[in-house]
């Protein structure tokens, strides 16, 4: 379980230690397929070197989650191969992504009522990799569960939340890396600082108050690459234009038809923009995506707001469609040329992220004897106050020629647009 391999050399954290083990999963073809998944499909529309991939990140989650299992205030609750699938687990947590990442999701969710993360569950305990498993002594169906938080063991529920939590191994990799790839510098948070600082307050991950200024820097990284990079307006014009393709195509193509993992695990970036390209009824999308002729943002309002309800109100594919057709009546256009978007869809990357709830970050104080004292986060820090709610943008999509009239019409129907939003990228 523990018998050391070699390293592979990452450009984030340098040389990750690899044991045999973790060696024969990554050589397994549903490991291996993450090499043909980029992280942030779309995103290289406006960051040229975001082009990186959901196999680094797996490998940088697996590097991570080896620092929190040698963190003595967490290894002293853990055995030895519990440490082990931890790792395993985060090595695993993405396996159940689909072509494009997270822009698949949405035709998971709609058609199949699905998430990848179910996905995920079906891959490790139905693929080749369940054979690896149990060679190695693992149980799939444990290792699984532990991929996707949903291990529950009693007395040690931190074991899930150190791969799916508010300060999570994914979390911590994604901001970091995705920071690194596009340049943009929201991301410079002192990732090993927090994980020095974790420890277990009644059976829970929780933070070191020590940590509060490097745990303030990661929530404020999360805010703003949420705005700059995931839900940057240019790149979710290219996300639209995917899904809607996917959409169009997924009968003609199969893309939701796949009944074993091997099927599943032949649709990859690859497979299926040639795919996309090849079919009559997603060609043209294909074309223009190829040649830079993304949908044009004509209105883009932020608010912020203390209750979700509003929130919830946009997610409603129903409120939207009525928006949509307002919009379009108004304009004089096809219902078809107007796409309504907000931060909460599913083809959204990292669509949780919008929702800022401090408060699920438990923090402790230590007193002189070692005492653990749990603290209110919103007492210790006003930033954490001031950032709690949600964040929502709404926006509204159409074709070149169709920008003036469509941007009138939605300016009307939703309000006036606010001058910083009126700057073309």
């Amino acid at each position: 379980m523990t018998q050391r391999w070699g390293e592979i050399k990452d450009p984030v954290y340098g040389y990750v230690n690899v044991t045999s083990t973790e060696k024969n999963v990554i050589d397994s073809f549903p490991m291996q397929r993450l090499h043909r998944l980029r992280q942030l499909a779309g995103a290289e529309f406006v960051y040229p070197g975001a082009n990186h991939t959901r196999f680094e990140h797996s490998i940088g989650t697996m590097y991570l989650a080896q620092h929190i299992v040698t963190n003595p205030n967490i290894s002293r609750y853990l055995s030895t191969e519990e440490a082990c699938m931890i790792r395993l687990a985060a090595l695993l947590h993405d396996v159940g992504h689909g072509p494009f990442s997270h822009v698949y999701e949405h035709l998971l969710e709609k058609f199949l009522d699905k998430t990848h993360e179910e996905i995920t569950v079906w891959m490790i305990e139905e693929s080749e990799l369940n054979d690896i498993m149990r060679r190695e002594g693992y149980d799939s169906a444990k290792i699984s569960r532990l991929a996707t938080g949903s291990l529950k063991r009693k007395g040690k529920m931190f074991l899930d939340q150190i791969i799916q939590s508010a300060v999570d191994v994914d979390k911590l990799d994604f901001i970091t890396r995705d920071t690194y790839h596009t340049g943009a510098k929201y991301g410079n948070i002192d990732v090993f600082r927090l994980i020095h600082m974790l420890d277990v307050l009644e059976d829970n991950l929780a933070v070191d108050a020590g940590a509060l200024s490097a745990l303030e820097s990661f929530i404020l990284a999360r805010i703003e690459s949420f705005k700059s990079i995931y839900f940057h307006r240019v790149s979710r014009a290219a996300q639209i234009m995917l899904a809607d393709a996917m959409e169009r195509a997924k009968d003609d193509i199969g893309l939701v038809n796949f009944k074993t993992p091997e099927e599943y695990l032949s649709l990859n970036d690859y497979t299926v923009w040639t795919m996309l390209k090849l079919c009559e009824k997603s060609r043209k999308i294909m074309e223009n995506l190829e040649r830079r002729r993304l949908l044009k943002c004509v209105y883009d309002q932020t608010f912020h707001v203390k209750d979700q309800t509003i929130s919830k109100l946009f997610s409603a594919e129903e409120i939207r469609n009525e928006m949509r057709d307002k919009i379009a009546e108004k304009a004089k256009v096809n219902p078809k040329s107007v796409v309504i978007d907000v931060p909460t869809l599913p083809s959204v990357p990292y669509h949780h992220s919008a929702l800022m709830e401090p408060m699920e970050i438990p923090i402790f104080s230590k007193t002189k004897e070692g005492k653990k004292t749990q603290l209110r986060l919103s007492e210790v820090s006003k930033i954490f106050e001031a950032l709690k709610g949600f964040i929502n943008v709404i926006r509204v999509y159409t074709d070149q020629k169709y920008r003036t009239k469509v941007s009138d019409a939605a300016a009307a129907v939703l309000g006036e647009l606010p001058y910083s939003a009126r700057i073309s990228y």
